[in-house]
Order: C-alpha cells, then structure tokens, then sequence
C-alpha cells in the first residue's frame, strides 16, 4: 500500500473520531434539530456524509451511490462506519484502480464528509449541547478504527465550559485557566 494510501485511511479514522465527538453524549431531539429553513438535521446530514463516502468507493467501484434514509439517527451511524471501513479496506485492496487521484479522494469527498463531521459539532452548539473542545493533535487516532467506538479526548481544553462561547485561539485566552 502506497504511503499516499495509509494518509487516506488516517483522515478516514480522523472522520470517525471527529464524527463520534459531535455525535457522543447528544440528546435523542438532536437527530431532528433543525437550525432554519433549508439546513439538514443531523439525521439529514449524516446521511449526506454517508453518501459521500459512498460516491468516494464509486472512484473505485463504479456506479451510484444514493443511500435511502434510514428510520433512525443510530442506524444512519453504523451506515456511516460500515461505509467508512468498506472504503478504508478498498485503500488497502491492490486490484482496485481509482478514476481520480489519492489528492482528489483526499481535497474532494473526504473534505467535504469532513466539513460535515464540523457542521454536526456546530449543530449541537446551536441545539442547546455544545461539544466540548479538545487539542486533536494529541487524539487517540488509529488508521484502523473508522467504527462509532473511538476514544474519549486525550487532551480536553481545560477552560471549556458548555456556558461560555468559543474563545479566540492563542495566547491571552481570557478562558484559560493555566496561566499561558
């Protein structure tokens, strides 16, 4: 496997954990919270993700993707992780010839399911349950967990709080409580 390839699986298991973060601990109304006219749910949105990630495998595939909505928010996420892994395995499958480019997987379907892993995070903002911020850099992140069961935030921001907007990054952080 190409060395291109194992990135694309690391943003893949990226996608899960950014996913499951905004979608852990959400009240049962979240799945139907509409922020205004015209936005998706989450129900609505994490369908749309699975969909991208279903027209990523038709690169490899061939063919459409256009997957029904299921009746409930937690089947539209082990959707979402079964097509998440069925698409990590075809990055590893040898015999697969991709029509467009790792760069394209990667500035195409993949940031675009990735925008929506942050549009689920700032719904909840909006629905009354913010996510907790967190310094990804130290996420416990492995290339071969793309499953709904991640790892809780290795490195939450001690100066969150659900009552408090997002403070500006950077030093001089009115919020943090560390002195730096």
């Amino acid at each position: 496997m190409t060395e291109s390839r194992r990135l694309l699986q690391h943003f893949l298991a990226a996608l899960a954990y950014r996913t499951q973060k905004a979608l852990r601990g959400a009240p049962d109304s979240f799945a139907d919270f509409r922020a205004g006219t015209q936005v998706r749910t989450p129900h609505e949105l994490l369908r749309h993700m699975t969909g991208v990630i279903g027209y990523a495998r038709s690169m490899l595939h061939g063919g459409d993707f256009a997957p029904p909505q299921l009746p409930t928010l937690a089947a539209e996420i082990a959707r979402f992780h079964e097509t998440l892994a069925a698409l990590r395995a075809d990055f590893e499958d040898p015999t697969l010839t991709a029509r467009i480019s790792d760069e394209q997987f990667l500035h195409g379907p993949l940031s675009d399911a990735m925008t929506h892993a942050g549009q689920l995070a700032m719904l909840r903002r909006l629905a009354g349950s913010p996510v907790a911020s967190e310094n990804f850099i130290s996420a416990d992140i492995r290339a071969d967990n793309v499953s709904a069961v991640q790892a809780m935030p290795a490195a939450p921001d001690p100066w969150w709080r659900a009552d408090r907007p997002p403070p500006a990054p950077g030093p001089g952080n009115p919020y943090d409580e560390s002195g730096g």
